[in-house]
């Protein structure tokens, strides 16, 4: 099982997590970014750098994850892809993306860029809060301890 961060918007706070349990399990970490990303030193963890260019990042970890994988994203197309292919998917807050709630976040998602097409600002995310951070660590340290034990 490898671990794979749509990393170009990923929060830095989420990225140290991340870090941290793949050194503590030795979990291969993949931070995916059409961005220079720099790691620690470490052998399970890297940093790919793709082109530029609208979904290169996604894309590539579509291409890359098999079943089993957890893929990082808080990009809703990007998660129904991966969990098509048997992945699984976890958003930086700490919501995991299932096939029983993909469709209804793909909807709103669809409806909030068609406000924002017609002129309406929706705002943009809400920052993210410890009780976030502490979400996201507890659900990928749930979900490596069941995946370990296999």
């Amino acid at each position: 099982m490898n671990i794979w961060v749509d990393a170009d918007a990923c929060p830095n706070v989420v990225k140290e997590i991340l870090f941290r349990a793949a050194e503590r399990l030795g979990v291969k970490t993949v931070l995916v970014a059409n961005q220079f990303l720099r790691t620690p030193p470490s052998v399970f963890v890297s940093a790919v750098q793709v082109p530029a260019g609208f979904d290169v990042a996604d894309n590539y970890i579509v291409q890359k994850c098999i079943v089993g994988d957890l893929v990082i994203t808080a990009d809703i197309p990007l998660a129904s892809e991966v969990l098509e292919k048997g992945a699984h998917a976890l958003n930086p807050r700490g919501e995991f993306y299932t096939p029983e709630n993909i469709r209804q976040r793909l909807n709103m998602r669809d409806f909030m860029d068609q406000l924002r097409s017609s002129g309406i600002d929706t705002g943009g995310p809400a920052k993210l809060t410890q009780q976030d951070r502490q979400l996201f660590a507890n659900q990928l340290d749930r979900f490596l301890a069941k995946q370990c034990q296999k």
